[in-house]
């Protein structure tokens, strides 16, 4: 993210968890916020989650910033909390005002005004404007999904029915209200180079879910696999999703359940149906994550927060996700992701009605009774691994094409090496046909005239007269195989020719 920097640090605050229990031991906060500011911020903030940094665009210099909802009831103010804001603000030199944006329907958090709770007033807080997102709370999100749950195990309905309950459901509106959310971040800090300050009540449920999907839609980092943990890990692990109470790990207050991160992965997969190439996963990583939030077999998403990880020990008694996700990382990859077009990408979807539908491989996962469909990108993988074969194939031909064209190249320059270029006189023939006799074996070679003794052996060796052994049969055959064609028929030319000197040397000795 480029931080530290010269506007942002990192700070050892809460190193021992005595300002915010439920926040990381290492924050990165403005660099000219004191100690004292930040001790005096978290005293005004519920459950001590004061403002820190989230994530900073290092392009723009801009920051979204996290916090919870201030203990400012009716009029209460904190110099130390509007000192802070203060301090993020100036780190953004690139502008001089911020947003607070608070995740709650205004009617809710007027509300909390009457338990002592509430939201920033703008005359305390210099250079803030402040926006208002309406995401219900965790009660509304777990009834939502109830009902959703219900319609799609109701057999027998109609489409009509079907899509009747979808909608009184509210699920896909509560789904798009959280994508409006992550938009506005998106937008603030691209179009007006400013910094966002996120909460909700408490800042560990709609403040995760906006702050990771901003992040989302700025960096393709966070689109990658390696990129989706740490975002993961950041957002909801280090600074506090109760995992534990809103999956319902243990026997607890079913009040508390609510399907929080499981909204969050289904905006993610509306991200990935409107970005196809966009992200390095697919799908399947995304219900594979889901599956194992829930199945307790890892310790990254027990308990609710860092410092109760610590207290069970869970990294030396559990293993982390991410490892067996990564073992098999090539299941979860997306064929159609595109690196090198998407480094700087930010995206900007668009949240009209007729782009959420429902998450069909989701909720009807296990459902044996439907017809199974396979996945086009599962489609596509067997055919880039088709493809990769063809063309691994094609290289081995490609490569014994050329090794037989370098033998052959290497057969004809031995050729032309053997054959003389200017035409030669009978003497030069001759030495080359010993030459040539030379190459057979010593006992095909040693060869005289019928009858001759060996001090008047004028014949060439390898030459003999009609008659004599049949020999000569195999020899002739031997020198085919030892020797080329045209070098042959250039050899038996220069036999004949001794052979016929011969004959008339020897007629005129009988005379």
């Amino acid at each position: 993210m480029g931080v530290p920097n010269s506007n942002w640090q990192l700070s050892d605050a809460n190193r021992e968890y005595k300002i915010c229990e439920t926040y990381p031991r290492e924050l990165y906060v403005p660099r000219i916020a004191s100690k004292p500011i930040i001790v005096g911020s978290s005293k005004f903030r519920s459950k001590g989650r004061f403002p820190v940094l989230s994530y900073y665009h290092h392009n723009k210099e801009a920051a979204i910033c996290r916090c919870s909802q201030p203990l400012s009831g009716f009029s209460a103010r904190c110099l130390e909390d509007e000192h802070l804001l203060q301090a993020i603000s100036k780190a953004n030199p690139a502008n001089h005002y911020m947003y607070v944006v608070d995740t709650r329907p205004k009617l809710n958090a007027m509300a909390n005004r009457a338990a002592g709770k509430g939201y920033e007033n703008e005359d305390n807080y210099s250079n803030i404007r402040f926006q208002f997102v309406g995401i219900e709370n965790i009660h509304v999100m777990r009834s939502s999904l109830q009902k959703l749950l219900e319609v799609n195990g109701t057999k027998g309905l109609s489409v009509s029915d079907f899509y009747s309950g979808l909608e009184s459901s509210g699920w896909l509106r509560h789904i798009k209200a959280v994508m409006d959310a992550a938009i506005f971040l998106a937008k603030a800090i691209m179009i007006e180079n400013a910094s966002v300050l996120v909460h909700c009540s408490d800042g560990w449920d709609r403040t995760s879910q906006v702050c990771s999907l901003g992040s989302l839609l700025l960096d393709s980092y966070y689109r990658t696999i390696k990129g989706f943990m740490v975002l993961i890990e950041k957002d909801w692990i280090s600074f506090g999703h109760k995992f534990s109470e809103r999956c319902g790990h243990l026997d607890g207050d079913p009040k508390e359940v609510s399907p929080v991160f499981t909204q969050f992965l289904e905006c993610v997969w509306h991200l990935t149906e409107q970005f196809p190439q966009d992200f390095e996963f697919n799908e399947a990583f995304l219900l594979q994550i889901h599956e194992h939030i829930h199945s307790c077999q890892f310790g990254n998403f027990l308990g609710n927060c860092q410092k109760e990880r610590e207290e069970l020990k869970l990294k030396e008694k559990t293993y982390s996700l991410w490892p067996f996700l990564l073992d098999d990382q090539t299941k979860y990859l997306n064929p159609l992701y595109s690196s090198k077009s998407q480094k700087f990408a930010v995206l900007e979807p668009n949240t009209v009605s007729f782009n959420f539908k429902f998450w069909r491989n989701m909720y009807h996962q296990f459902d044996r009774t439907l017809h199974p469909r396979e996945s086009v990108c599962n489609i596509i993988m067997n055919m880039n691994e088709q493809n990769k074969q063809l063309e691994k194939d094609i290289k081995d031909l490609e490569a014994k094409i050329n090794k037989r064209k370098n033998e052959q190249i290497d057969g004809v320059l031995t050729k032309e090496l053997l054959h003389p270029v200017h035409p030669e006189s009978p003497i030069l023939k001759t030495s080359l046909c010993f030459k040539e006799q030379s190459l057979l074996p010593v006992t095909d070679t040693l060869r005289t005239i019928e009858g001759s003794n060996p001090t008047d052996n004028r014949v060439q060796r390898g030459c003999t007269f009609k008659g004599t052994s049949s020999k000569a049969d195999l020899d002739v055959n031997m020198r085919k195989k030892m020797i080329g064609g045209e070098e042959y028929s250039f050899y038996l030319g220069g036999v004949l020719n001794r052979l016929a000197r011969l004959e008339i040397a020897q007629g005129a000795l009988t005379k």
